[in-house]
């Protein structure tokens, strides 16, 4: 009979945090998904790395937590984050009565502010609307949320975790009003299993309603469909904010070799949460509204349209869902629902999920009797340790970038510096790498670890041949046609609301793999 102190369901940042957070102190720890890590909205987001800019005006709780939790990432996961710094512009259309207020809110939550004229901030960043009326420098910055994830999955191992992907919770372990484990079906094998522990924690975002509902207590969860855009290239070199409301498209993020613009906030029901789309109108609604950040991007090919949800929760005392919380929500069942053994953490952001999971850990060691501090603000994440290894070829320094340090386990020979992704050179040593070490298994694993396929040309002209070399990578039981035609398939959903032009002509080349 397996038994951990603490079970952990949902691979997301959340879950990924807590679980390296939980390792670090000694836990016995379990993760649990149900596909692969940061599949859900962890893996659909813009990749802002928030100042708290954006949140200082109406929710300075949550800005002060985000300022403080940027300086400690920018630490802990350099190898993640791309220092770029942060414009918020006013268009004359905005005019600066919110501009005075928003730099007085960030200096309160202690967010350090630059108001700029629109002839420095033009110099600074030549892509920005030339028509802005005034502009404020914030510490924002991109994230690689992929990497993020991985880089807590991998930590969390490190000391101890063990991770089981693809398999889901089906039902909870009950003694009566207490939750003792979880029965886990693995979607490979069809086998179920009964695994218990102290304590489970809920860490499935917008599922994490569902989960709830197996221990017989209710989330107030409302789903909220944020859809997003990326373009064929980086064309700005900062993170470009309106100076408003926040509203939709207001945000412009650069990540690695692109541009996302985003998003649209629509309620959905859960019913659509596990197929979640772009429409042509919510494009053509971020187009036209990221035009006003960036004229260029009317101009720019856009390559991809994809849509993640948050997992916004209502108010106990208003179950009608018109007070909603945005921010940080710890539920201890036993205190709120008479449940004991399970506890819920959801809300939040991406920006905050190492409070998030120090928060959690410290509510179980508490529970636990344990008195063992929180080290994770401290201590670097695997890839961002101080590193003065140098990188001998592209393809190595490429690795390098993703990897960080971690480039020492890679074998760069002939073999292994053979280039499988043009756009973002990735090589045969980086993907080796990631069946070892990072236990990718499909085509879409590996996008999430090493950004195959993720550059402008979207798989279009890499797939066939990563889909060789991680068949080869993976041995027997492996073929690459089925790789392949498995990845193309989900690949397709966010090409398919950006057809016309160039795509349209690239997506024609994928149409004829796999018959669509």
């Amino acid at each position: 009979m397996k038994e951990f102190d603490v079970i952990i369901i949902g691979g997301g940042i959340t879950g990924a945090g807590t679980a390296r957070d939980c390792a670090l102190r000694g836990l016995r720890t379990l993760l649990i998904e149900r596909d692969d890590i940061a599949c859900g909205a962890s893996g659909r987001n813009h990749g802002l790395l928030h100042s708290g800019a954006r949140y200082a005006v109406n929710d300075p709780e949550s800005a002060t937590e985000c300022i403080k939790e940027n300086m400690i990432l920018r630490r802990i996961a350099r190898n993640c984050v791309d220092p770029t710094d942060g414009l918020f512009i006013s268009l004359p259309e905005d005019g600066l009565d919110y501009q005075a207020n928003f730099i007085a809110k960030c200096k309160q939550a202690g967010i350090r502010t630059e108001v700029l004229s629109p002839k420095k901030a033009l110099a600074l960043e030549p892509a920005v609307n030339p028509a802005l009326i005034g502009a404020v420098r914030v510490p924002d910055a991109s994230v690689d949320p992929f990497r993020l994830v991985a880089a807590n999955v991998l930590d969390a191992r490190l000391h101890g975790a063990e991770v089981m992907t693809r398999c889901e919770v089906t039902s909870l372990i009950m003694d009566g009003a207490t939750v003792k484990g979880v029965k886990v079906l693995d979607k490979a094998t069809g086998q179920t299993e009964n695994i218990y522990a102290h304590y489970v924690v809920n860490a499935a975002g917008i599922w994490g309603a569902h989960i709830a509902e197996l221990a017989g207590v209710k989330i107030g969860m409302l789903p909220s469909k944020g859809t997003l855009l990326v373009f064929n290239h980086r064309v700005a070199r900062m993170v470009i904010n309106r100076c408003r409301k926040p509203a939709n498209a207001d945000i412009l993020v650069p990540g690695d070799v692109v541009s996302v613009i985003g998003t649209t906030s629509d309620k959905v029901p859960f019913e659509q949460c596990d197929d979640m789309r772009a429409t042509k109108e919510e494009v053509e609604l971020l187009l036209r509204e990221g035009c006003q950040l960036v004229p260029e991007l009317a101009n720019t090919r856009i390559i991809r349209a994809y849509a993640g949800v948050r997992p916004l929760v209502a108010s106990d005392d208003d179950p009608s869902g018109r007070n909603v919380s945005r921010g940080i929500v710890l539920l201890d069942h036993a205190v709120r629902d008479n449940v004991r053994g399970f506890i819920s953490i959801t809300g939040g952001k991406l920006t905050s999920y190492r409070l998030m999971a120090e928060m959690t850990t410290d509510l179980i060691c508490k529970k636990l009797g344990m008195e063992k501090a929180c080290r994770t603000a401290e201590l670097y994440l695997p890839g961002s340790e101080p590193d003065k290894t140098k990188a001998t070829s592209v393809v190595m320094l490429a690795a390098k970038g993703r990897h960080g340090n971690q480039v020492a386990a890679m074998t760069f020979d002939e073999k292994g510096s053979e280039v499988v992704c043009e756009c973002e050179q990735v090589s045969r040593a980086e993907i080796s790498y990631a069946v070892k070490v990072l236990r990718v298994r499909t085509l879409d694993d590996l996008r999430r670890r090493t950004r195959v396929g993720m550059g402008p040309c979207q798989s279009c002209y890499c797939v066939k041949k990563a889909a060789q070399v991680l068949a080869e990578e993976l041995g027997e039981g492996y073929d690459a046609e089925s790789l392949e035609r498995e990845y193309l398939q989900q690949r397709w959903k966010g090409i398919a609301p950006v057809c016309w032009g160039d795509t349209l002509a690239e997506a024609e080349l994928l149409r004829k793999k796999y018959g669509k």
